[in-house]
């Protein structure tokens, strides 16, 4: 399965940009995507820029993949509690 991430692009530097996201900083290539600054947000799929996103669209898309993240932990947590209540049973 591939995903792309939104992240604030921090810094130019020729055809590369320095973008983070949830305190993560990638060197991502801007060579798909034109007049780019400091400031914007970009999805980041295999380390390419491929989408310029207003700040709404890009916090939006952050908050669900968060919630997918802690719904994928909650699901997690009750898998490990069940086997470890079955051993017990047992």
């Amino acid at each position: 399965m591939c995903l792309a991430y939104p992240m604030k692009v921090v810094a130019i530097e020729k055809d590369y940009a320095f973008c983070e996201t949830s305190g993560i900083r990638r060197k991502v290539g801007i060579q798909l995507i034109s007049n780019l600054r400091v400031g914007d947000y970009v999805m980041v799929h295999a380390g390419f820029a491929i989408e310029r996103l207003n700040k709404d669209a890009a916090e939006e898309t952050l908050k669900v993949l968060e919630e997918y993240e802690d719904a994928l932990r909650g699901s997690t947590a009750q898998q490990k509690t069940r086997k470890s209540f079955s051993k017990k049973d047992s």
